[in-house]
């Protein structure tokens, strides 16, 4: 009830302040006029700097995109990728380095192992720097000191491997010599 009489109170205060003046004729027939007029003038497509804004953030997104493919392309750039007898050297190389662990591996026991984890970590740090030195090959272009240090690489890696196993097979030989001379 009492927002009933809240209302009613409202209105009697507003009394005489409502506009109640017809409409002059034809009001409803321009006011739709003009409606339309506006109505028109928004659906025509208009030039605003938006559009060509959007293309051109396109075609640098693509372009973008496109450097970002080569670049990373021309980082993982090895000496297979210089020429067809690189890639047999290098092909070499990582097969004759991987028989090498495998025969290192084999050597591994407790007594060892200390010798084959230490070899194992310095073949990581050469690896390292391979990576590195095929980063300095694509950016290069093929220079040869680069091409050299990457061969110089392969073959530090197969001494490290061979002064290992050559070390590993004495100690072996010396305690087959010490049993033998005990017995």
């Amino acid at each position: 009830m009492k927002q009933k009489d809240s209302i009613t109170q409202l209105f009697e205060n507003l009394k005489g302040t409502f506009d109640l003046e017809e409409t002059p004729i034809g009001h409803e027939k321009r006011f739709m006029e003009k409606l339309h007029e506006l109505h028109a003038k928004q659906s025509k497509p208009s030039r605003s700097w938006w559009k060509p804004l959007s293309i051109a953030a396109t075609i640098a997104l693509l372009l973008g995109v496109g450097f970002y493919s080569m670049d990373s392309k021309d980082s993982s750039m090895d000496l297979a990728s210089v020429s067809p007898e690189m890639e047999k050297t290098q092909s070499f190389f990582l097969t004759t380095i991987n028989q090498e662990i495998e025969t290192l591996k084999s050597f591994e026991n407790e007594e060892s192992k200390a010798l084959v984890d230490d070899a194992l970590r310095r073949l990581q740090v050469l690896e390292n720097d391979y990576i590195t030195l095929e980063a300095d090959l694509a950016s290069s272009g093929n220079d040869q000191r680069v091409i050299a240090a990457m061969i110089a690489n392969f073959q530090s890696r197969i001494e490290i491997l061979q002064q290992v196993i050559t070390t590993l097979e004495e100690i072996k030989t010396l305690k087959a010599n010490k049993n033998e001379t005990t017995i």
